[in-house]
């Protein structure tokens, strides 16, 4: 979350004096940016000199305004809608009146004036991806560096001094674990907050870390702000996102296929899988070539198939895995482009085409060897773990069909005649509004996910709510 606090104009340095203009593709009209609220949508003020207290001012030159501008971007809830422009503050108003006129009516003159003063999406935005997807094939030299996982850069080339303008330090990455990664070349774990101090404008965010080379080998930070959600509308690498990969990526964090992206320096098309960084919500690429399958996973060996399964983006179903800490010995496992090695997927995170291709998994639980074999056999069996939409616990029978092959559920035992005792029906009313959508008049107004069983209004307060739905929720409160 950012926050962005408006300081007395006075106290600006006189270098920190740029203003961010800003262009409503649809409204087609300038303003000047002054934040961006909690919900990832842009405030502004019309550019007029009786508003100039309120422009946001930014550093003209330098890194500062690299990472500033980086963090700005992604907190944005739609970037894309808007064309962002950086010009003197003293300049600012006037610059405006200019671009709007140009707005209004195109001119050759007008163009140049809005080129000259444009900001650009920021390239490190992609940074990770275009490594894989632009960059040229490592040599075997750079592979075998990677592979030894050397360090990239010296902890004393760093400018800690830099960096604690931003609110970080040596000492603190090191007690996390995370000065290694840095050094190593990767993006920090963890998220950070951090802020960045403009006179005018103080912007806090949480964000990644990372290096980039900078002049002479020495390294420059990078911060990889959080995006208010993935941007899986545009166009990715010349990729259309169908709904199918949209909903894999925001369940599991990866697509589970290999398409071709295309090199925009090259025009080179590259097989590659996508996912999602967990931390950041950024959308990241990876090679299918530099995929690196292991012969085997907790104790499980591989077959070829599984392996091409792996290096093709899909999910795989492992039993008998060796975790020591968990009675659980199952799961799925995808390789992740963000991580750039297999994970397991549990729960509702296995994706869809896994759950389609596994005979054993129903409503997103894998039933074991033998409640399979009793399935299988014909016979009914009764599940006590299943969880709806809103992660409650519910009850109930389970039959296979083997004509179809599908599986039939039901709250009601259906072999009744031979057993009498109905214990699932409570939940029939929790699962349908919880997981299907559905309504029920006797709570229908009750906006909380209904609890295992429940079928009515459970307090004072829900009953209140149920007969009078205009009648806001009652907030709990902080004690003091």
């Amino acid at each position: 979350m950012s926050e962005q606090t408006n300081e007395n104009p006075q106290q600006y340095p006189e270098q920190l004096s740029d203003v961010l203009l800003v262009m409503d593709k649809e409204k087609k009209k300038i303003q000047a940016v002054t934040g961006v609220d909690e919900n990832g949508n842009l405030k502004t003020v019309d550019a007029t000199k009786k508003n100039q207290s309120q422009f946001m001012r930014v550093d003209r030159a330098g890194d500062l305004f690299t990472n500033f501008f980086s963090n700005f971007w992604r907190q944005l809830k739609d970037p894309t809608h808007f064309s962002f422009f950086k010009v003197p503050a003293k300049e600012a108003v006037e610059t405006a009146k200019e671009m709007q006129k140009q707005v209004d009516a195109p001119t050759k003159e007008g163009e140049a004036v809005m080129a000259k003063h444009e900001v650009k999406e920021p390239k490190e935005q992609q940074q990770e991806t275009k490594k894989d997807v632009e960059a040229p094939q490592a040599t075997p030299e750079t592979q075998q560096a990677q592979e030894k996982n050397e360090y990239r850069y010296k902890a004393e080339d760093v400018d800690w001094n830099y960096l604690a303008q931003f609110g970080i330090n040596k000492e603190r990455l090191e007690k996390d674990g995370q000065l290694d990664l840095l050094l190593k070349g990767y993006k920090t774990n963890k998220v950070y907050p951090t802020s960045v101090n403009f006179g005018a404008v103080i912007m806090r965010s949480d964000a990644r870390l990372g290096f980039q080379d900078g002049e002479v080998g020495k390294p420059v930070l990078m911060m990889y702000g959080v995006r208010h959600e993935p941007n899986l509308k545009a166009p990715f690498f010349g990729h259309e996102f169908t709904k199918e990969d949209r909903e894999n990526l925001l369940k599991t964090g990866n697509m589970g296929r290999v398409v071709e992206l295309t090199n925009r320096k090259t025009g080179e098309k590259i097989p590659s899988i996508i996912s999602i960084d967990h931390l950041t919500n950024e959308v990241i690429a990876f090679r299918q070539d530099r995929i690196k399958v292991p012969d085997e996973i907790k104790g499980v060996k591989l077959t070829e198939d599984q392996k091409r399964d792996l290096k093709d983006g899909k999910a795989i179903y492992l039993e008998g895995l060796d975790f020591k800490n968990s009675t659980n010995k199952n799961a799925h496992v995808q390789f992740n482009a963000d991580k750039k090695y297999t994970e397991f997927l549990f729960g509702d995170k296995a994706p869809k085409q896994a759950q389609e291709n596994d005979p054993k998994m129903f409503r997103n639980k894998v039933f074991s060897d033998e409640q399979y074999k009793q399935l299988t056999e014909g016979k009914t069996i009764y599940v006590s773990d299943f969880k709806d939409g809103k992660g409650n616990p519910y009850k109930g029978y389970v039959t296979l069909n083997k004509e179809t092959g599908d599986y039939n559920f039901n709250f009601k035992n259906p072999n009744a005649l031979k057993n009498k005792a109905q214990p699932a029906e409570a939940h029939k009313t929790q699962v349908a509004v919880n997981s299907n959508g559905k309504t029920n008049e006797a709570t229908k107004h009750i906006n909380e996910p209904l609890k295992p069983e429940q079928q009515k209004p459970k307090n004072n307060a829900q009953q209140q709510r149920q007969n009078d739905p205009n009648r806001p929720a009652k907030s709990k409160g902080v004690r003091r």
